[in-house]
């Protein structure tokens, strides 16, 4: 396999903090505090461990400190009599979630991006907005069905005409992009200067010269295939490693160093990926109880992002101001010429109005907003209590005989197969898949036949997306349109009445479709601690610990 280079600055760290997980010393000679053999050793079969870190999110990202909270608790009324949000009190994990829904300036970006890397026509044509939804044959919306997306009045609107699958294709393409540029402003991947020179075939200052062991490539990045060794590009820094011995098939570098990928050890990475938030993620993010509580107490309840029953500021200096964009009554989208009432005929700004007490704007109006979950009336029944979720379609990347991910045309966008087991296949199994010679390991027994023992054989479901709840094909189109190609939104819009500005209330749509009224923002999940100020309350002092450990 062929070898990258991660410079010493990546891994090389003084352990600075106690491993307290595993009873590791802290400092330069770090040591396990299970074996006592030393971290970081320049010799076959030491650990490299780099600091404990708390990692930063991604731009553009807020942290929200999980916790409990009623979800559908916020909304008042069933005016649809359909009991589509029934109340259930749940946990949701510490996660990221965009200040602001994504801009048509952001989709440019995008869109620019794939005409300038891959330039791939098909995949350009399939990432534009459909710009036809403005189009009314009742109203005159031209204009926005040509300017909306693109005139530089709207740069910083919110994007719409966006499908559930677009708006999932480009969080992958966040998710590439963003750990590209980590990896090439570090110096582990060869510098944008570099990458820009061998893009233009340019061979002058700056282009990677041949047998010197830095090589650049200009194909589009992908995680996946970094993490798996299939992204050809060296940077320039080094990173000593096994006393100076390459591993089989690694390169060496200067000095005897090895090249090597930087792995998800390594903590260079984002904490996660981005995607689309969970409805949980959605309805606890705009609620945003932690501005009315305290010691584990909610002092009091909200119907809309913002404190109050009602939808106009209460305070002296801003009396009457309406807090979202939204739909005030019947033929009133904007108030009368002079003092308009929400200041927004169609969208506004991705940062009009003020933000919630997490710090993210717009969580009610403006746009509606996608959500992974896939739409079932009684989700809030049957789903579990922590990190409520409906939509699970598992899927693996898939594989050729040699181990490398494959990947669609000239996109690199990995391949997916669904997932064919609930739990990791034996070594037998897995080396079988790919032709290698079945080895038996003496850590483990034989493969037991489950054909003999159907008791044993496990039961798994690639797509489980309507766990305990299925879609009904043979009703559908006749007394119900849910399916599972419906997509949950959220929030309420520029056209839509205040009650849909309650976190609470739910609506769906085919995956496939698209609105002037639904746009979305991006989530990813934390790692580690789920604290994010420890300091604001109390905490348990930890004493020294007992056990002692050598140097």
């Amino acid at each position: 396999m062929r070898k990258l280079i991660l410079p010493a600055l990546t891994l090389l760290f003084a352990f600075s903090v106690l491993l307290s997980s595993c009873g590791g010393k802290a400092g330069k000679n770090a040591a396990s505090g299970k074996t006592n053999v030393a971290y970081n050793a320049k010799r076959p079969g030491s650990l490299q461990v780099p600091k404990k870190v708390k990692p930063t999110p991604g731009p553009g990202l807020v942290h929200i400190e999980g916790g409990t909270f009623v979800m559908g608790g916020s909304s008042i009324d069933d005016i649809g009599f359909d009991y589509a949000a029934p109340k259930r009190r749940v946990t949701v994990a510490t996660f990221y979630m965009d200040e602001t829904e994504v801009a048509n300036v952001d989709w440019l970006e995008y869109l620019n991006w794939i005409n300038e890397v891959p330039q791939d026509p098909r995949w350009y044509y399939e990432a534009l907005p459909d710009t036809l939804v403005w189009r009314s044959p009742l109203a005159y919306n031209e204009p926005y069905v040509n300017n909306y997306l693109r005139h530089p009045a709207y740069q910083d609107y919110p994007v719409v005409g966006v499908t559930w699958e677009q708006a999932v294709a480009y969080s992958d393409w966040r998710t590439n992009v963003v750990n590209e540029n980590i990896l090439r402003n570090k110096g582990i991947m060869s510098d944008w200067k570099t990458y820009t020179t061998a893009k233009s075939g340019g061979t002058g200052k700056g282009a990677p010269k041949q047998g010197t062991g830095v090589e650049t490539s200009t194909e589009p990045f992908s995680l996946d295939l970094y993490l798996n060794g299939q992204y050809q590009d060296k940077g320039k820094g080094a990173e000593k490693v096994n006393n100076g011995t390459a591993a089989p098939g690694g390169a060496k570098g200067k000095a005897g160093t090895e090249k090597r990928f930087a792995k998800i050890e390594d903590g260079v990475f984002t904490p996660g990926r981005y995607r689309l938030p969970t409805e949980a993620e959605w309805e606890y993010a705009a609620m945003a109880l932690i501005g009315t509580g305290g010691n584990n107490i909610i002092n009091n309840s909200k119907v809309y992002p913002w404190y109050g029953l009602g939808i106009r500021s209460p305070k002296k200096s801003t009396r009457g101001l309406i807090y979202a964009n939204f739909k005030r009554g019947a033929g009133d989208n904007m108030g009368v010429a002079g003092y308009l009432n929400d200041g927004a005929d169609i969208t506004a700004s991705v940062k009009a109005y003020m933000p919630n007490d997490f710090g993210l704007y717009n969580m009610a109006g403006n746009v509606s907003e996608w959500v992974l979950d896939t739409y079932r009336q009684l989700s809030f029944d049957k789903v579990e209590d922590f990190s409520p979720f409906r939509g699970n379609d598992f899927e693996n990347n898939e594989y050729d005989t040699s181990g490398k991910i494959l990947t669609l045309g000239k996109s690199n966008v990995p391949k997916k197969v669904n997932a064919t087991s609930g739990k990791k296949d034996s070594y037998e199994k897995q080396a079988n898949k790919y032709g290698n010679v079945k080895e038996l390991s003496p850590s483990t027994p034989d493969e037991i036949d489950t054909t003999k023992m159907p008791m044993l054989k496990p039961t798994f479901e690639a797509d489980q997306r309507g766990a305990l709840d299925k879609q009904n094909l043979d009703l559908y189109g006749k007394i119900t349109l849910v399916n599972d190609r419906s997509k949950v939104y959220k929030g309420g819009s520029w056209n839509d009445r205040a009650y849909w500005l309650n976190p609470g209330t739910r609506r769906y749509q085919d995956e496939g479709q698209s609105s002037s009224e639904i746009g979305f923002r991006c989530a990813m999940s934390s790692v580690g601690d789920p604290q994010i100020n420890k300091k604001s309350t109390p905490q348990f002092k930890q004493p020294k610990s007992r056990v002692g450990f050598k140097k």
